[in-house]
């Protein structure tokens, strides 16, 4: 298992920052996580927390070195994330559960499984292009699939940054679950929160992660969105990972495939 990764988290025209995130690995798996906190609701910031350090206990306890059910797992960190906000409000006297989103990704066998409740994104690129990306809990989205406005109108509608899926609060979150989904080599994938996603769109994410070693376009793309958003921005948090020597690109030639068997058989092949 060979990847490059990075994060980083700013607060952006905010007073504080309520996201979260976090990564972590074994020597057959890796679990990359980023949380929202949702400001329209006391104590944001906690709610996210809670949630990243649920599902980091919960790998560090049964990554060994492999979890035996990846989306089981991923169930199960997200609906105890839940309960364990719902513990911490009662413990801290809140007045109501405070709340999140939340997107997890598990990586082992060169296969990602992932889960999201709310808006905070996965993004999978491959060769530049985008080759999957969640999809919003969003009312807006819901507009959006059914044709009834389009992007333009979506990025400017009063009620874009409401969702109906998340964790904590009176009920259960509504977890979306990708199917297993094999790696190729060189494929980044990127979960961030809609402070990053909103100011720059798909296509300002599928430019800004499609080159380079996520150590330098994680930095340039917050910049970026930043910029964009100006000084009323939301929190901003990217997480990325390019993964490296996985399947190839590009299925092999005739040719290839010839002098591959010509080596096995211990054959010149050449001539």
């Amino acid at each position: 298992m060979k990847f490059s990764v990075y994060r980083e988290s700013r607060v952006g025209g905010r007073r504080s920052n309520q996201d979260r995130l976090a990564y972590r690995y074994s020597r057959k798996a890796l679990l990359l996580l980023v949380a929202d906190g949702m400001g329209g609701y006391a104590h944001g910031d906690v709610a996210a927390q809670v949630a990243v350090d649920h599902l980091v206990d919960a790998f560090e306890r049964h990554a060994r070195p492999a979890v035996d059910e990846p989306f089981g797992f991923l169930a199960d960190g997200f609906n105890g994330a839940h309960a364990a906000i719902g513990r911490v409000a009662g413990r801290r006297g809140f007045g109501e559960a405070p709340r999140t989103t939340l997107v997890a990704c598990l990586i082992q066998d060169g296969i990602a499984h992932w889960a999201h409740a709310g808006d905070s994104r996965l993004y999978l690129l491959r060769e530049g292009r985008i080759q999957d990306r969640t999809q919003d809990h969003s009312r807006v989205q819901l507009l959006l699939q059914q044709g009834l406005i389009d992007d333009d109108q979506a990025k400017r509608h009063p009620e874009r940054n409401r969702i109906f899926s998340c964790l904590g609060g009176a009920n259960a979150p509504q977890i979306e679950f990708s199917r297993k989904t094999p790696l190729y080599d060189q494929d980044v994938i990127a979960l961030c929160s809609d402070g990053v996603w909103g100011p720059l769109g798909d296509e300002g994410m599928a430019q800004g992660l499609a080159k380079g070693r996520p150590a330098e376009r994680v930095p340039a793309l917050l910049d970026e969105a930043e910029r964009i958003a100006g000084p009323g921005g939301d929190n901003l948090s990217l997480l990325a990972v390019r993964w490296e020597g996985g399947l190839p690109c590009e299925a092999p030639s005739d040719d290839d495939l010839l002098r591959a068997i010509a080596a096995i058989r211990g054959i010149d092949g050449t001539g």
